[in-house]
């Protein structure tokens, strides 16, 4: 009885060693597409010439049990190597070379390179690097893999561990937590929270402006999110009719962030958040998934074939099993098995201490001695996405520069001359959802300290191309509105957040003399 009780209560835990290799695909593609995106400000934002110099870095934000092989040089180049060093593991990783090795280089990387700049951090960064770490513990390479190759196929696809509990744990506190930080009256009474989150141009996108003038749709939008987040998590521990929990979990989330992508900025966010899911797709799935794609995959050669495990869904044995079970026989794998899946359950109690702390009241508070490891190993995380309310504060930035005739140039808008006049779309004004957070850190009062250092690197660049109209004098300045209910008009005010100028003042032109 108590076996069967134990087999019961696993069942909600239980993943698909097929699911669990496209898990590790997900996570190392958004990866190398995340190094893609921040290889294209090396300087800016990992060197000394850029916005964080690393004695900056040492003395605003840098924690003393955060590690960091990003800050061994602060020249561009060190940094272009470290990139390619990680984008190789990652590389690694997506085929299953080495995994377990591969996912623990990764990680290394992932966290060396979010500790080098905090300041572009967001959200979905806490989540790829918690989940590239739950995964180090996982056998994702079992199949689907090069490291699988040449092994024999497992006795069946289910597999349990800890590791599973604790992934499956992750993803359901990323949803609880963000509902439950979410406080304001605006999420769960007014339903005006989408209303406020699509005011902000700074992030909208046209699928956003479409639905922004309806204010009925974004209420109900905005209740359908609260409490999308509240309950939607349920589904992941229902011990019966797992698989069609699983699928309706997945089907839920799928949109859910597709809507996100469509309305707002938020850079690689959905993406994580897709490739999160991947790892709970029940064998239904992955069986239609293989004889639709498979087939073609052998047109494409033999190599890719050989890649499929071919064991008929109809022979999968039912019981569920460890993963020691099989690989390990003797005494000693058996105590490192051991050790290994307490040591994850252990930690696994920690991270959801962790986030109590973060959404309840003083009994929960956890002491500053008890954070160290969270903040060595990065498994601190807070998932406060809008919450507790969706920010009032909105504008854009006008980089006011003068040239050594006194003209007035936005070198945010590629050099035309200067106005005040709001953009047609704001967001269009960042590079990417890096500048576009950096840009956000850099309103707050708190990082005053990174003003003069992005003033002085924007001076520089400016005048470090020739084909620019040189510029003396630079002014970083915020149209700051702040967002009215109902749709109230809003009149912007100008603050000045900086300014800066060259060492030596560059000289206008000499005018020539007439006949010369």
């Amino acid at each position: 009885m108590l076996p069967r009780a134990l087999a019961f209560i696993r069942r909600p835990f239980v993943v698909d060693l097929r699911a669990l290799a496209m898990l590790r695909a997900g996570i190392a593609t958004v990866i190398l597409i995340d190094l893609v995106i921040r290889s294209t400000d090396l300087e800016a934002h990992y060197s000394n010439m850029g916005v964080l110099p690393l004695q900056v870095l040492y003395e605003h934000v840098w924690n003393p049990y955060m590690f960091s092989l990003h800050t061994i040089s602060g020249l561009w180049q060190v940094q272009a190597v470290l990139f390619l060093l990680s984008g190789a593991f990652a590389v690694a990783l997506l085929v299953g070379y080495k995994t377990r090795l591969s996912t623990i280089l990764a990680w290394i990387m992932l966290v060396s390179v979010q500790n080098r700049n905090v300041l572009i951090g967001q959200g979905g960064d806490d989540l790829l690097r918690m989940l590239l770490f739950w995964g180090i513990f996982l056998p994702w390479g079992r199949v689907y893999s090069v490291d699988s190759k040449d092994k024999p196929l497992p006795e069946t696809y289910n597999y349990f561990s800890p590791a599973t509990v604790a992934y499956i744990v992750q993803i359901a506190l990323v949803y609880w937590c963000t509902a439950l930080l979410k406080s304001a009256p605006e999420w769960s009474k007014d339903g005006t929270a989408i209303y406020y989150a699509l005011s902000l141009d700074q992030v909208l996108m046209p699928g956003g402006k479409l639905i922004y003038p309806y204010p009925m749709l974004l209420k109900y939008m905005t209740l359908g999110v609260y409490y999308t987040e509240m309950l939607i998590p349920f589904a992941l521990f229902i011990p019966f009719r797992v698989t069609w929990w699983r699928l309706l979990f997945v089907t839920v989330i799928f949109f859910f962030h597709l809507g996100i992508s469509l309305t707002l900025f938020v850079g690689l966010f959905f993406l994580i958040n897709w490739a999160s899911i991947l790892g709970l797709l029940p064998p239904l799935a992955i069986n239609w998934l293989e004889d639709k794609l498979l087939p073609r995959a052998k047109r494409l050669g033999p190599q890719l074939a050989r890649l499929r495990p071919h064991l008929p869904a109809w022979r999968l044995p039912v019981q569920i099993r460890f993963e020691a079970t099989v690989h390990h026989t003797n005494e000693s794998r058996e105590l490192l098995r051991y050790v290994r899946d307490t040591f994850v359950s252990v930690l696994l109690v920690y991270v959801c201490w962790w986030n109590l702390d973060s959404i309840a009241n003083e009994k929960w508070l956890m002491s500053d001695k008890m954070r160290w490891f969270g903040y060595l190993f990065r498994t601190d995380q807070h998932w406060g996405m809008f919450a507790p309310a969706v920010f009032k504060d909105d504008g854009w930035y006008i980089l006011d520069g003068i040239t050594p005739t006194g003209q007035h140039i936005d070198l945010n808008r590629k050099g035309r001359p200067t106005t005040e006049q709001k953009p047609r779309s704001v967001m269009r004004l960042f590079k990417n959802d890096r500048w576009r957070k950096y840009s956000e850190n850099y309103l707050f009062i708190d990082n005053m300290y990174m003003r003069p250092y992005y003033c002085n690197y924007l001076l520089r660049i400016w005048n470090e191309d020739k084909s620019h109209p040189p510029v003396n004098h630079l002014d970083v300045i915020y149209m700051k509105e702040v967002t009215q209910p109902d749709y109230k008009p809003v009149v912007p005010t100008h603050e000045n957040l900086c300014s800066c100028e060259v060492p030596t003042p560059i000289a206008p032109p000499a005018k020539v003399a007439a006949g010369q």
